[in-house]
């Protein structure tokens, strides 16, 4: 059974959720820069579009690599890799843009805002945990 951590983001907030069961399973065989409706990650009304994520031993997906597989990229300054030194390139290792099964985390941002704010819908659905000070 698949199980991710969804990552959403509105502007300058975030929330962390897991999504498992059949929602899960209905994440996988998309890529990064598709839209998924919120109902998959308990925002109803909510339209959010997929920027990125992890896999389980934390190499991060790369839009430009195609398929679920990890790829070893010779990269200047990019996404996953940033030199002190101007001119400075590095072989790495990225995902590919497509989530799987090996995915741990997946990133998302709201494009459409529902009715309700996001923190309700996920108080109401049990997701968010209250922060004890």
């Amino acid at each position: 059974m698949a199980e991710f951590k969804v990552v959403i983001s509105d502007g300058p907030k975030s929330w962390q959720i897991i999504v498992d069961g059949h929602h899960a399973n209905s994440l996988i065989g998309k890529k990064i820069g598709d839209e998924v409706d919120g109902i998959f990650v308990s925002l109803p009304g909510y339209k959010l579009q997929i920027t990125g994520g992890t896999d389980k031993d934390g190499f991060i997906m790369r839009k430009d690599i195609p398929g679920i597989g990890r790829r070893r990229v010779l990269t200047a300054e990019s996404v996953g890799f940033h030199p002190k030194d101007k001119g400075v390139r590095k072989r790495k290792t990225f995902c590919g843009n497509t989530i799987s099964l090996n995915i741990a985390q997946i990133n998302m941002k709201v494009i459409k805002r529902g009715a309700k704010p996001i923190e309700e819908l996920l108080k109401a659905a049990g997701k968010l945990e209250e922060k004890k000070e």
